[in-house]
């Protein structure tokens, strides 16, 4: 392996680290604000504690609250393990660029596919619902600000994804015909 693909990936494993710390305080955030508007503020009380203001669904209905800021949780913390499962691939190195087609990166692939399905399927759930909500005139910030904005990009990164593991499964097969072969 050359030097600059070295530094280059040792730089995409720091990247990776950085952004689950993100994802992760995101996803902690979420769940607080849940807690916490449970727990310590009274229906009156405007004052919530994020960055993503649901008071007024808050305050027309507990329900419509509790789902909304269950699929925003969900999102997030299905971000936020398919940072992680990244940063565990490079931290366990189960990969060779000297023979690139090995399982473990297959499998690799098709988690973050799955899992990018699941974040596209909560995605749009959560746009769904909440655009049924200002249908019934409840105010909501928009869904980028909700966390919850594109979920067809998800779809596709998801597709994309599940084609690139039929690739190397493929490929697993060639280089193992390969091995056998010499």
């Amino acid at each position: 392996m050359s030097v600059k693909t070295d530094y280059f990936l040792k730089a995409l494993h720091i990247l990776a680290w950085i952004i689950f710390i993100g994802v992760s305080i995101e996803a902690g955030g979420f769940i607080f604000n849940l807690i916490f508007t449970f727990l310590f503020i009274a229906k009156g009380d405007r004052e919530f504690r994020t960055e993503v203001d649901l008071s007024a669904l808050y305050h027309h209905n507990d329900r419509d609250y509790i789902t909304i800021i269950s699929l925003m949780i969900i999102v997030a913390v299905l971000k936020a393990i398919m940072f992680y499962v990244i940063v565990r691939f490079f931290h366990d190195k189960p990969y060779n660029l000297d023979q690139p087609f090995r399982e473990p990166v297959r499998r690799f692939v098709l988690n973050l596919a799955y899992i990018s399905f699941g974040i596209a399927l909560f995605s749009s759930w959560g746009a769904g619902y909440s655009k049924g909500l200002v249908k019934q005139g409840v105010p909501l910030p928009d869904l980028q600000t909700m966390k919850m904005a594109g979920a067809d990009v998800w779809l596709f990164m998801g597709v994309a994804l599940l084609v690139i593991a039929q690739v190397f499964k493929k490929g697993i097969e060639l280089q193992a015909e390969n091995d056998l072969t010499v």
